[in-house]
């Protein structure tokens, strides 16, 4: 290991999320309600060389996990190869990725082949018909049988995000309980988050994940420990239960104090925050092996940068027009 990638306030960066790619094929209220529009005019998204010399970097430097992001990351053709591609770098012990799932039941198998070692679904609703209203596509039926591809392929637990909207979705925790129950799912509500194209849906749908929490403490559900790889989300579990509760809060104070990740875009650039202000470029570092030195030099200072807060609580959206931008 060359040097541990830390920030100014001793946080450790054990977490590189990689998009690949800002492409999206549904329509999710909450992130492209208007379908994917492409937002740049440049040579493309970071080829597989160039990925490679981003993760490479990142293992240098103490990351251990790394999550294939998009927009919608199975779009890329070259997808398989990618993942083959980061579980054989040296350093990496987990390869995720976050998928809408409609790709999941006809490749879960060849994808669990090629390294991935954990899995995210997005599920916004267990009925079909709320489905197709949040995501825009009809295609809970296919999405919920990539879910049992999955384990078929030999996936110990799913992770499956949904994002609380109030009055969409937010009645149905007694639904997502019953279903993963019997179930090794790990369900993880995240908290609609304020980006600046969506300023009237977050006023109107934004629902504290705070209730929920109550909820599952007086039910006898108890917080698991958090390993330093691991996401944002405060998870519980509970005796009677095989799956688990995931709570994603990030207007919760002192959110930010475990961060332990950074991100980069599909476009090459590198983003201290989901909400941060800017990106620095790095693509210009990835065209040849022998860059890497300076690369991760350059990530480095940018590290003293790096904020306390992403300050959501304060109104402050940064310059994430959608999630899909940078890869949620």
């Amino acid at each position: 290991m060359t040097v541990q990638f830390e920030d100014s306030y001793s946080r450790k960066f054990y977490y590189l999320r990689l998009s690949i790619t800002d492409v999206c094929n549904f329509r999710c209220t909450y992130c492209l309600p208007d379908g994917y529009k492409p937002a740049h005019k440049n040579s493309g998204f970071l080829s597989i060389d160039e990925l490679k010399r981003v993760v490479s970097a990142f293992a240098h430097c103490g990351t251990s996990k790394v999550r294939i992001t998009g927009g919608e990351p199975s779009l890329r053709k070259d997808f398989t190869d990618i993942l083959s591609m980061i579980s054989s770098q040296e350093g990496i012990e987990k390869v995720a990725m976050t998928t809408n799932g409609y790709r999941l039941a006809k490749h879960a198998q060849s994808w669990r082949d090629a390294g991935l070692t954990n899995l995210n679904v997005s599920v916004d609703s267990l009925d079909a018909r709320m489905f197709h209203q949040i995501t825009g596509e009809n295609k809970f039926r296919e999405v919920m049988a990539g879910i049992d591809a999955a384990f078929d392929a030999g996936f110990e637990q799913v992770k499956v995000n949904a994002v609380l909207l109030k009055d969409l979705n937010s009645s149905e925790l007694p639904a997502f309980l019953r279903w993963i129950k019997d179930k090794p799912i790990q369900l993880r509500f995240i908290e609609l988050m304020q980006t600046g194209d969506m300023n009237s849906l977050f006023e109107k749908h934004h629902q504290s994940g705070v209730s929920i929490r109550n909820h599952l403490i007086a039910n006898g559900w108890l917080m698991k420990v958090r390993e330093r790889s691991d996401g944002p989300a405060e998870v519980f579990c509970h005796p009677d239960y095989v799956g688990e509760i995931g709570l994603i809060m990030p207007y919760k104070k002192d959110f930010c104090d475990s961060c332990n990740r950074l991100r980069v875009s599909a476009l090459g650039k590198l983003h201290m925050c989901l909400f941060g202000d800017y990106g620095v470029e790095l693509r210009d570092l990835l065209q040849e092996d022998k860059q890497e030195v300076e690369l991760i030099a350059r990530i480095q200072g940018q590290l003293a940068d790096k904020k306390q807060s992403h300050f959501l609580d304060q109104g402050h959206t940064g310059m994430t027009p959608h999630l899909a931008s940078i890869g949620g």
